[in-house]
């Protein structure tokens, strides 16, 4: 995974507590290269990753500003498990569909305040979770965004 320097060894941390908590991940790769227009709503890919000169994603499509995930100041983990929910419910992946029901407890999900939320929120990192009207579930960043 590649994050910014700056936030790298704070980093190392969060995942080093998943791992003796024994939180499931997925798998952990670089990011899938962004290509416009290419969203599969069928992908089966489930990488947590962090580094991705991209712009914002939505469940809807790209918006026109960059992500967080382009400064390095962002990690989506388990993004199957953890989809990106608009506030009407929607979302595109059609594999994450049936984890947009966050009252399961799934291996891989994270809710409000688990020990995913905990260790990110340690080094200052938001959840997306915790976003007014659409939820990215999978989405801690620096900054909140």
């Amino acid at each position: 995974m590649v994050v910014n320097t700056l936030v790298a060894r704070q980093v190392v941390t969060v995942f080093q507590a998943l791992f003796r908590a024994r939180f499931p991940i997925k798998t952990m790769r670089l990011a899938v290269r962004y290509r416009p227009n290419h969203d599969d709503p069928n992908d089966k890919r489930d990488y947590t990753a962090g580094f991705n000169c991209r712009p914002v994603l939505t469940a809807r499509g790209p918006i026109d500003t960059f992500s967080q995930h382009s400064y390095g100041w962002a990690i989506d983990v388990n993004p199957i498990q953890n989809p990106y929910v608009t506030f009407d419910g929607y979302v595109h992946n059609k594999n994450a569909r049936p984890y947009r029901n966050r009252s399961l407890h799934r291996p891989g999900m994270i809710h409000p305040d688990d020990r995913v939320v905990r260790a990110f929120a340690s080094i200052g990192w938001k959840w997306g979770g915790y976003w007014a009207g659409d939820k990215d579930y999978m989405h801690f960043s620096l900054t909140g965004r």
